[in-house]
């Protein structure tokens, strides 16, 4: 972060009753864990034959690294587009996109059957480089990795290593790069994902074009999640809201979100599958429901006068994270049927354990977030957002 736009660490006591929540719904889960890694998936599990994906997958890596895209969203901005002005927002983004994707990457070990095979992934003599799932593992661990590197001024900064930090700074701009390069290739990979799936997803969600779907759906729940956090963040440390750069952001997101919208029902009108969604099913009314989500922004932000309105903002940032929510929960759980589902005895409801790991996993983020900004200079200086 520039001169210009200063971080300092908000301060104040670490243990109160928003940490020692999250403290205790991580001892849960790894309670949980301890017995799904002794006794396997079927211990804690309501996993099957006909739904071999539960929340673990869908949540935890799935929806958590689309709502850790906020790093991504707002780097394109300010190193790609050049709009310099956002960049008091990028260090407070990468911070909750570093621990979204980092718990993600974790995530995946926790729903492998042989989860001591994890090291596969990154040896050589087991790579498929044919395998959608093989380029999304490496890309989201190289994406953790750049991340780790991108934030580390952040440490060096505190730590008084100034020098360090310079010589850093020299070769920034590469992992920047790469940073903003990578999730564009996973994001669409995990739409992909369910290219390969074929008529086993639900024609509302299977299309040639899912990939880009995916990847303008994260863009813009990335700027919604900038919102959603720049909005607690303010109300929890009491701090001046940003409203001069969430403004104009609030309107990108807008543009984008239009572009999301204009391919997702064009797409759906050009294949003739818009008839599915006037079907009397589950998944026609989850259909609308994704759909009512994305639509909402425009509801509650379409004018200028709104979006001076932080309470309207805030609201929708949360539409949106629901919108990209349900459209990865219908594509890879409502809309997907392997043909050995209820037809043929099986159904999957998540079981209390898969719940408490995920809000475990949750929790894991928000207090890490807590410990970071009270301690490390994340969050810009409260002079600097007042004087605009």
């Amino acid at each position: 972060m520039s001169a210009h736009h200063p971080a300092v660490p908000v301060g104040g006591k670490l243990l109160n009753t928003a940490t020692a929540v999250c403290g205790v719904l991580i001892m849960a889960m790894l309670a949980v864990l301890l017995v799904r890694f002794i006794f396997g998936l079927g211990a804690v599990t309501n996993l099957n034959d006909g739904y071999p994906w539960g929340i673990w997958v869908i949540f935890d890596v799935i929806i958590g690294s689309a709502f850790a895209c906020g790093g991504f969203s707002v780097a394109m901005l300010v190193y790609i587009f050049n709009r310099g002005e956002y960049h008091p927002l990028v260090r407070p983004a990468l911070l909750a996109s570093l621990f979204g994707y980092t718990l993600a990457g974790v995530g995946v070990i926790f729903d492998l059957g042989r989860w001591w095979n994890f090291w596969h992934i990154f040896w050589p003599g087991y790579a498929n480089p044919n395998s959608v799932m093989f380029e999304v593992a490496v890309c989201i661990s190289a994406y953790i990795t750049v991340m780790w590197i991108e934030f580390s001024p952040v440490f060096l900064e505190k730590w008084g290593l100034t020098v360090q930090k310079k010589k850093l700074e020299k070769v920034l701009f590469f992992f920047i790069a790469l940073g903003t390069l990578l999730p564009m290739m996973h994001q669409s990979s995990l739409g992909t994902m369910l290219v390969v799936m074929g008529p086993q997803v639900n024609p509302l969600w299977q299309t040639p074009v899912v990939p880009l779907l995916y990847l303008l759906s994260a863009i813009t729940v990335g700027y919604g999640i900038v919102l959603f956090e720049s909005c607690v963040a303010s109300a929890a440390y009491r701090r001046e809201i940003e409203m001069h750069l969430l403004q104009p952001m609030a309107k990108i997101m807008l543009g984008v979100l239009g572009l999301f919208l204009a391919v997702r029902l064009g797409d759906l009108v050009v294949r003739g599958a818009l008839g599915h969604a006037f079907a009397a099913s589950l998944e026609a009314f989850f259909f609308w429901l994704e759909l009512f989500c994305f639509v909402l922004p425009y509801l509650l932000i379409g004018s200028a006068a709104a979006r001076r309105n932080p309470a309207r903002l805030f609201l929708a940032g949360i539409a949106l994270m629901c919108g990209a929510m349900l459209m990865r929960v219908n594509g890879f759980l409502i809309g997907y049927d392997t043909g050995l589902g209820v037809d043929h005895g099986w159904h999957y409801f998540p079981s209390i354990a898969e719940m408490l790991v995920t809000i475990g996993m949750f929790s894991v983020e928000v207090l890490a977030y807590i410990i970071i900004t009270r301690r490390f200079p994340v969050l810009p200086r409260e002079e600097a957002a007042a004087a605009h």
